[in-house]
């Protein structure tokens, strides 16, 4: 088996790091494409280097530009790269604009695609995403659903791929890289703060509309408490666009830092009172049992619905009106709990390799 590893964002390189450590832990040998889809090189050898992985075989270099620019340079590139190396196996992971593009192209070439974290919905249409994952699962060949939920999706959908409930890859990562994150800890990140709330904030839904973008600042600013955020660069210029940037700093509760590594935001999650985003992948890794944090998602629907279930997440919106009440309400109902993982034992990338072993071995 020959298969053909594909990333185009830094939370691909997280969750496909622990396919990259079982191919070499078997001697596997494999096709690492990046395809540049999170543009800034310092933060993606970052990554690269933090997860302890080699560097790609090839970066396209696609970068920033429209969803239609995107999707079409990274389809263009990986088509030429596949033509080349002759793949038994295409591994996407998630719901990226790479994802689909390298769906795209596999399933043209009639290469078989393996889609790692199938099966997720938020039947929010507003969301690129959506349409993202929806298309890459109705074209793959292998479905690597990391709950019973999200396989019982695929099988309503009739896909035409095979369904394998594996777990999640990202817990497989967040195990085998904390323990190199806390011996590592960062501790001038939170430096004069005794305890706080972290914040992430980049999906276009909430940062691209000026009213929800402002209404958020303003509901987090009532919480009168101290919050850590790691600004995504996107996130960043609509706040200066919309001039929310002196409100932040005029609030004095909100700590704006630079984006940080994946060990340093490892050590973040470990060390925050509760979490505060719109991220998908966070309210997974809040999941974790050597994290297991309380996630308030600043949207108005979720694909993780096992993070909600499990009592990790709730879904609080983002009406200021009511969103700062339900996170007062969950703080007082207590955040230190036990709750149980909803997404596998940390092994999952061993189940995926296992199953398309059989096949192509």
């Amino acid at each position: 088996m020959r298969p053909f590893i594909i990333v185009g964002t830094r939370p691909e390189i997280v969750k496909m790091a622990p396919i990259i450590y079982e191919c070499e832990s078997r001697g596997i040998d494999y096709y690492f494409l990046h395809t540049g889809q999170h543009y800034s090189e310092s933060m993606s050898g970052l990554f690269l280097d933090e997860m302890d992985l080699r560097t790609p075989d090839r970066n396209l270099d696609v970068g920033s530009g429209s969803q239609s620019e995107q999707t079409a340079q990274a389809l263009v590139g990986i088509e030429k790269e596949l033509l080349r190396e002759k793949p038994d196996v295409v591994l996407v992971q998630g719901d990226t604009n790479t994802v689909l593009s390298a769906t795209l192209a596999a399933a043209k070439l009639r290469i078989p695609v393996a889609h790692i974290e199938a099966g997720l919905r938020s039947y929010d249409t507003r969301m690129p995403e959506e349409h993202n994952r929806r298309l890459t699962d109705h074209a793959s060949d292998y479905l690597f659903a990391p709950t019973e939920n999200s396989a019982e999706i695929l099988r309503k959908e009739n896909v035409w791929g095979r369904i394998f409930v594996t777990g999640n890859t990202v817990i497989d990562a967040l195990e085998n890289r904390l323990p190199v994150a806390l011996k590592r800890m960062n501790r001038a990140l939170t430096k004069g703060l005794d305890s706080f709330a972290l914040l992430t904030l980049h999906r276009a839904e909430n940062v691209d509309d000026k009213n929800v973008l402002e209404g958020l600042i303003e509901g987090l600013i009532s919480l009168e408490m101290s919050i850590l955020f790691p600004a995504h660069p996107r996130s960043i210029k609509q706040l200066t666009k919309f001039g929310l940037m002196s409100r932040i700093k005029s609030g004095g509760l909100i700590r704006i830092i630079e984006p940080v590594g994946y060990l340093d935001f490892l050590s973040l999650q470990k060390r925050c009172s509760f979490i505060l985003t719109d991220s998908g992948g966070i309210q997974e890794e809040a999941t974790a049992p050597s994290i297991n944090k309380k996630v308030f998602v600043l949207r108005t629907s979720t694909e993780r619905p096992e993070a909600v279930d499990s009592g990790h997440a709730v879904v609080v919106g983002v009406n200021p009106e009511k969103f700062p009440n339900m996170i007062r309400n969950g703080i007082k109902e207590g955040l230190d709990e036990e709750r149980r993982c909803p997404y596998g034992e940390g092994d999952a990338s061993k189940k995926i390799m296992n199953i398309l072993g059989k096949d192509f071995d």
